[in-house]
């Protein structure tokens, strides 16, 4: 028994989905990107939606039936509206500018650190104490954005340091007398 996705995925007008054995390639207004799909999986496109039927009912199908589906989202997503994680940085003197297109923060250490923009990812920093990673792939802009984070992540007794915008930091109390 096969199954089709219950959420069919809408592809806007611009952008073209074409489908090959075992690759999917999303092109549209902001750039092109392709994503290797299990074979298993049947990726089908009928009048505007892109549906992915599974095999069986197995837990193994099911999770990489959601797992495609998600994955050729994003990738549409990407290429029609794109994707950004904001940065914030805490504390006394750090601070975030751009150098060209690289990202340079002065977060505490002797010298400062210098982050090179992988391909496909840009940095924004519109005020020193905030950057914006964008870019079209979903994983990438995460993984920049988990790698500016990890120079100096936030340490739980005064909070400095590089945060997602949002996060909450758990506090420590500290020594007492």
């Amino acid at each position: 028994m096969s199954r089709i996705g219950k959420r069919p995925i809408e592809v806007p007008a611009g952008v073209i989905v074409s489908i090959d054995p075992g690759r999917v390639t999303v092109s549209g207004p902001k750039g092109e990107l392709r994503q290797e799909v299990p074979a298993r999986m049947k990726v089908a496109q009928e009048d505007g939606t892109v549906t992915i039927t599974r095999p069986t009912e197995r837990g193994e199908d099911r999770a990489l039936h959601g797992l495609t589906r998600t994955l050729i989202a994003n990738m549409v997503e990407g290429v029609t509206q794109g994707f950004e994680k904001r940065l914030e940085i805490q504390g006394v003197g750090y601070r975030a500018t751009l150098q060209g297109s690289d990202l340079e923060l002065q977060v505490g250490y002797s010298h400062p650190v210098r982050i090179k923009p992988r391909e496909g990812v840009s940095f924004e920093v519109p005020v020193p104490t905030q950057v914006i990673v964008r870019g079209i792939d979903k994983q990438i802009v995460g993984q920049t954005a988990a790698e500016i984070r990890k120079v100096r992540p936030p340490e739980p007794y005064k909070g400095k340091g590089i945060r997602y915008e949002g996060e909450y930091v758990r506090r420590k109390v500290g020594k007492r007398a």
